[in-house]
């Protein structure tokens, strides 16, 4: 499938769109803002997208959702764990300074073992608290992807020291979880550049074994 990381928002969060050609059918995961762009990016390929994806519910991976789903009917994916998060919109808005975006209906409660298939595509679910109660992976065995929300970043993992979040949880849902998966395994984390598996194994300081 075709991966197409766009930085959205105030804090360039990865937002990936996934497509494949030969159905026309695309995932999108975390449009936390920037809606136009994203769906010229998915106009451009000529693709429809069939889900939406949360991997958790901060403001900058949610914020565009509701926009998302209402222009294109798809419906949206997210732990209900993290429900709690997206009831705190206004207050995570206001640490930020900015406006409270409009809260998403949520169609799908993505939990562990759940399967998205998307054309020729298939995205396992992977719950992955720590980083928030309800935040998940996704897993992409065919294409060795990993798209790893905030859980999992190069050289670092997702904060842990807001409402929601557990040190001990994320490093058991890194070790536990994501780094059972193949050493070449290429991971989209939420915000800055792709890594490896292998390279979080040998190198990550905050969960290296």
């Amino acid at each position: 499938m075709i991966q197409e990381i766009l930085p959205v928002g105030a804090l360039m969060c990865n937002c990936s769109i996934f497509g494949d050609d030969g159905s026309g059918e695309a995932l999108v995961v975390d449009p936390g803002d920037n809606v136009a762009r994203i769906l010229d990016v998915v106009k451009q390929h000529g693709w429809t997208i069939k889900a939406i994806v949360i991997t958790h519910g901060h403001i900058d991976h949610i914020g565009g959702a509701k926009k998302l789903r209402e222009a294109t009917g798809a419906p949206v994916w997210m732990n209900e764990a993290d429900q709690e998060q997206q009831d705190m919109l206004d207050l995570q808005a206001a640490w930020l300074g900015m406006r409270a975006p409009e809260r998403t209906t949520v169609d799908v409660p993505a939990r562990e073992g759940d399967k998205l298939v998307v054309g020729g595509g298939e995205f396992h679910v992977l719950h992955t608290p720590g980083h928030t109660r309800g935040s998940i992976s996704l897993w992409m065995p065919a294409d060795k992807k990993l798209v790893a929300g905030d859980t999992l970043f190069r050289d670092g993992i997702g904060r842990t020291d807001l409402p929601g979040g557990d040190m001990r949880a994320i490093v058991d849902s890194i070790r536990g979880k994501l780094f059972r998966l193949p050493d070449e395994t290429t991971v989209t984390p939420g915000h800055g550049e792709e890594t490896t598996i292998a390279y979080e194994k040998e190198y990550n300081y905050f969960v290296r074994e």
